[in-house]
């Protein structure tokens, strides 16, 4: 059937397949990662970034209300660069689809160069060869016909072509043998929409078909009597007319002191809310003072527990997610906000003053909207936002930009040794500008040494690297491959020593690292380095063996 135009509902449905489709390959793109260190989460990030289309709800069916509403959620839910540029691609097409009630495949695909644009804007130094070259060249894509379907095999064509050349384009891409990750995310995405406008939609249970099988957890020694607040409750509240700010965050502060695990979603029209607590009536009650309730689910973990201990269901896995803190006057000049992974490195921010934490780092980046909540309940008129991970820095920035009632300024830390320079550089008594500049320049002059494993095999600077060696990284990159960890640290450290030394060590030793090889490591150090002044500290990250600040 020829299909002319596109309306509201169709792009929605079109999105859905698209996000189901992402989600079948989510676990081989997570694994398309160029360095074998254990960071590839691109499919994951992207998955969560477009699952609330699962959720979506727009009584305004017009193309303008319905693209505007995916493009709100999937800004909330953004993780990851990829999740980023993902979300902000789809917030330009809701631009070019403003004012438009459906749209000609003329009028779609200046949408989607619209898109295209507005990913361009998120990266300050776009590379060809990335996801950016596949949304650029398929979205450019020459069309005079008016059949929506044809046109959209015809981007779907191009994409495919380009995501083959990126290795081409990006010589890191070449060396490690793989395509870009991220544009297989969106070629994937496109492949979707087709489908759907084929007549053959990706639904979310077929998504589930090709996901790798997870690792079962051990529920049987798991005690089902330590779930505190045992019902799972979430509901979609449709607001009420007239309904204020401050009821909506009156509700939001009532939901997260009603238990744990609590997300709450505020949109124009709707409300989101998942908590877990011991009392659901009682939210659910609270709950209709703001408007009438869409759905409501309310699930028996406890329940749920005994089932898996017997093994009569399988767990699906997710993202770990803090709750969300509710938003707090300013009443201080300033605050900080740190992403971080591991008590010991918590306490140690937590030492340099910073108000509030966000779990995350390495394989598990946090969403714009957890970012905001956290910004919004630092008690500060200038929040300083840190998010110690390259693939936290866009995700930190796009949080900023949402913030109104306050000022809050990201300083690119890339990793735990910058975090921290920039916190030993602030100076309360300073200004902002002042002290905005000198964390800037203090995070320049760190060292970050890290030591992890290989993920998977791998061509790296020549050097093939085997799955589980030991890899050392300096100023993230790979300049150490070992069979042992301790040979890997004495490298690392030698080539310190070489450069001139260094006047401060702090090392974080994790999870994995037994406290005798922490003993032994902790002897090498100081051995090497026998007049610096060094801490050497448990700081309970995972996948990072050894994580050290030279400064």
């Amino acid at each position: 059937m020829l299909i002319t135009h596109l309306t509201g509902p169709e792009y929605a449905d079109m999105v859905r397949s698209g996000a189901h489709a992402l989600q079948r390959r989510r676990d081989e793109i997570d694994h398309l990662n160029v360095y074998p260190v254990p960071d590839g989460d691109t499919g994951s990030n992207m998955s969560m970034t477009v699952s609330p289309i699962d959720d979506l709800i727009c009584p305004d069916p017009s193309l303008e209300a319905v693209s505007a509403r995916i493009a709100s959620q999937f800004l909330r839910s953004a993780c990851g660069n990829s999740g980023v540029i993902l979300s902000l691609f789809f917030r330009g097409v809701s631009r070019g689809f403003k004012g438009l009630r459906e749209a000609d495949a003329g009028e779609v695909q200046a949408a989607f160069q619209c898109g295209v644009e507005e990913a361009y804007k998120a990266v300050q130094d776009p590379k060809e060869g990335t996801i950016l070259t596949v949304m650029r060249v398929s979205a450019s894509v020459p069309h005079g016909g008016d059949d929506l379907t044809e046109f959209f095999r015809l981007m779907l064509e191009s994409a495919g072509k380009t995501l083959e050349q990126t290795p081409e384009l990006l010589p890191v891409l070449k060396q490690a043998g793989v395509v870009d990750s991220g544009g297989t995310g969106y070629t994937e995405i496109l492949a979707g929409m087709v489908a759907y406008l084929e007549g053959r939609p990706v639904s979310a249970e077929t998504a589930a078909v090709r996901k790798q099988e997870p690792v079962g957890a051990d529920f049987a020694s798991f005690d089902t009597e330590s779930i505190v607040n045992p019902y799972c409750t979430e509901c979609i509240i449709t607001k009420k007319e007239g309904l204020s700010g401050s009821d909506v965050e009156s509700l939001r502060a009532f939901v997260l002191a009603a238990g744990d695990s609590a997300v709450f979603a505020d949109d124009a029209e709707i409300i989101k809310i998942h908590v877990h607590t011991k009392d659901p009536g009682r939210v659910l009650s609270r709950a209709l003072k703001c408007g009438s309730l869409f759905t409501v689910k309310v699930e028996n973990m406890k329940n749920q527990h005994t089932h898996l201990a017997e093994g009569t269901a399988q767990p699906e896995p997710g993202p770990e997610e803090d709750p969300s803190p509710a938003p707090a006057a300013p009443e201080k000049d300033y605050g900080f906000v740190a992403v971080t992974m591991g008590d010991g490195i918590r306490d140690a921010f937590r030492d340099f003053g910073v108000d509030t934490f966000v779990t995350g780092g390495q394989t598990m980046n946090p969403s714009t909207s957890q970012l905001l909540d956290a910004a919004l309940s630092t008690p500060a008129k200038t929040v300083y936002l840190l998010p110690n991970n390259g693939n936290v820095c866009l995700v930190a920035q796009q949080a900023a930009q949402m913030v109104s009632d306050r000022n809050v300024i990201v300083i690119p830390t890339l990793s735990v040794p910058m975090g921290l320079s920039a916190l030993m550089a602030f100076d309360p008594e300073a200004d902002g500008e002042t002290n905005t500049k000198a964390m800037k320049e203090a995070i320049r002059s760190v060292r970050t040494l890290e030591i992890t494993f290989a993920a998977h095999d791998a061509t790296v600077n020549g050097k093939d690297v085997k799955k589980d060696q030991i890899l050392g990284l300096l100023n993230h990159k790979v300049v150490q491959v070992s069979d042992s960890r301790s040979d890997c640290l004495r490298a690392l450290l030698q080539s310190v020593s070489d450069a001139g030394g260094a006047d401060f060590l702090t090392v974080f030793y994790g999870q994995d690292v037994p406290v005798s090889e922490a003993n032994e490591a902790e002897a090498l150090v100081r051995s090497l380095f026998p007049r610096t002044d060094i801490a050497f500290l448990p700081g309970g990250q995972p996948l990072y063996y050894y994580i050290i600040s030279a400064e």
